[in-house]
């Protein structure tokens, strides 16, 4: 027993040593290069986002158009980070080149052997041919998914359900603040967290169809039909797993002043820390939203090129 014991706590070691860097940091890939959002924009402020945690030491990897020669050559190496967050997608109009088989199948040995995984906003509109990919994120919108990509997601009646009436996936209204709502306080993500806030000005997703196996709702919020919305409540928060891997898929996020918002900021950072960990260490700020008003933090909306408007000539 013993000498089992120290044969598992050294591969322990072995795989934590593998992940952290010298300070302890937990290494995070930060994974951009391509999306039909602006993704120069928002990487920089995911990465300090990320950075003001002091728990991560997150890396940008750029990729390659997949449409382009270069992108033959691009082999990031997994297996360095413990987590990968992903500001990209491949497209969405479900023509858009893929992944090859080799990328594909490194990315699911990453994540299926323990790796984390969180999702970004239009991360969950790419790859919509792709079915361990699909499993990861739980739902999808857009990229021509349709009813054969799965069922609607939404809670009703306060009990998620599924949904098989056909149709496109993949809707939301005008950009305006929303209220979400907390279905699962007991999750690490979670705890501390009021049951409901004020999100500041973001595109609500609706309509999101996929195969929604190993999810948990954590979050949701209610797509008025005054903005263009289905009357339900939609999935704004969620965790799944695939194989040993955690995953956090986070519905939020258009552009960086939805991405300056104090609640988007601390999901992504809870987010990165329970998808390296299953543990969740970090306080929540003084200055969280509440159900009447929105926060949002002025050094990250100060950071979006349009805060400041089109330069003078």
């Amino acid at each position: 027993m013993k000498k089992r014991c120290g044969i598992l706590c050294l591969a322990f070691a072995l795989f934590v040593a593998a992940h952290v860097d010298g300070q302890g940091r937990i290494r995070v890939m930060l994974l951009d290069g391509q999306n039909n959002h602006d993704w120069r924009a928002t990487t920089p402020v995911l990465k300090k986002i990320l950075d003001d945690a002091g728990l991560f030491e997150t890396t940008v990897v750029t990729a390659p158009d997949v449409a382009s020669p270069a992108f033959a050559s691009f082999n990031p190496d997994f297996s360095q980070y413990r987590v990968v967050v992903m500001n990209y997608n491949n497209g969405i109009d479900g023509k858009a080149p893929e992944w090859g088989d080799g990328l594909k199948a490194a990315f699911e040995k990453f994540v299926h052997g323990g790796g984390g995984f969180v999702s970004i906003h239009a991360a969950d509109n790419g790859f919509p041919h792709w079915p361990a990919f699909n499993e990861m994120i739980g739902v999808g919108g857009w990229g021509a998914r349709d009813e054969t990509s799965g069922p609607l997601w939404y809670f009703k009646d306060g009990k998620l359900v599924s949904d098989g009436t056909p149709g496109r996936a993949g809707a939301h209204g005008a950009r305006l603040p929303f209220l979400v709502t907390v279905r699962d306080g007991s999750h690490p993500m979670m705890k501390g967290l009021p049951n409901a806030w004020m999100h500041h000005h973001d595109e609500l997703y609706m309509r999101l169809r996929g195969p929604g196996r190993n999810m948990t709702v954590l979050a949701t919020a209610h797509a008025d039909p005054r903005n263009r919305g289905t009357g339900r409540d939609e999935l704004m928060v969620m965790v799944l797993s695939f194989g040993r891997g955690r995953i956090v898929h986070l519905t939020m996020g258009h552009d960086v002043p939805a991405m300056s918002s104090v609640d988007f900021v601390v999901l992504t950072q809870r987010g990165a820390e329970w998808a390296a960990t299953a543990t969740v260490t970090q306080r929540v700020p003084g200055d969280f939203p509440t159900a009447t008003s929105v926060s949002y933090r002025t050094d990250l909306l100060a950071m979006d090129p349009a805060f400041w408007g089109p330069p003078k000539q």
